[in-house]
C-alpha cells in the first residue's frame, strides 16, 4: 500500500476554513461524498461516532479521523490543511492544522490499519509535514505527498 492508492488531487483541501472539530468533519464529509458517492451525513456520523471513542488528534498538529463504511470498494484519504488551527482534543493538547480523514470499506480489516500506519509514518516525517504546511494549494500538496522521498518515508 502506498499514498498513491489513498489520495488524489481532488481529495486535498487547502485551505479549509473551519472553526471547530465538528465543522472540519462536516466539510471533509462533504468532500468525501463527492469522491465516493456516499451521503455526507452518513460519513459524518461514522467518523463522529469513532471520534466519540477517543480523539483522533495524534499530536504535533495532526488528526486522523477515520471510519468504515458500507458500499465503498477502496480506502480513501481526504487531506485538509486548515486555514487556522483548531482544538481537536489532541493527545498533546495542542491545536490541529492538518487533518487526514481515512474512510475504509466495512470489510477492510488489516488494510484499514495499514492505511492508518502509512499516514502515521508520513506525519512523523517532519520535512514532509513542513512542506505540506507551507504549501499554498492542493496541487502543491499532492506533489509533495507523491514525490519519491515522501513515498519512501511512508
Amino acid at each position: 500500500m502506498d499514498i498513491f492508492s489513498l489520495i488524489s488531487p481532488d481529495s486535498i483541501i487547502c485551505p479549509l476554513r473551519a472553526n471547530s472539530k465538528k465543522q472540519v468533519l462536516q466539510e471533509l464529509s462533504k468532500t468525501a461524498e463527492t469522491l465516493i458517492g456516499q451521503n455526507s451525513r452518513d460519513i459524518f456520523e461514522t467518523v463522529l461516532q469513532r471520534e466519540r471513542l477517543g480523539s483522533t488528534g495524534i499530536g504535533h498538529g495532526v488528526a486522523i479521523p477515520h471510519g468504515k463504511l458500507n458500499g465503498i470498494n477502496s480506502i480513501v484519504c481526504i487531506l485538509a490543511r486548515l486555514a487556522t488551527e483548531i482544538d481537536f482534543d489532541s493527545v498533546d493538547d495542542k491545536p490541529v492544522d492538518t487533518v487526514f480523514m481515512l474512510l475504509a470499506p466495512e470489510n477492510a480489516g488489516a488494510d484499514h490499519l495499514k492505511a492508518l500506519a502509512l499516514i502515521s509514518r508520513l506525519v512523523k516525517d517532519r520535512m514532509t509535514m513542513d512542506k505540506i504546511r507551507s504549501a499554498g494549494d492542493p496541487k502543491t500538496i499532492y506533489a509533495i505527498l507523491t514525490e519519491p522521498a515522501a513515498s519512501d518515508a511512508a
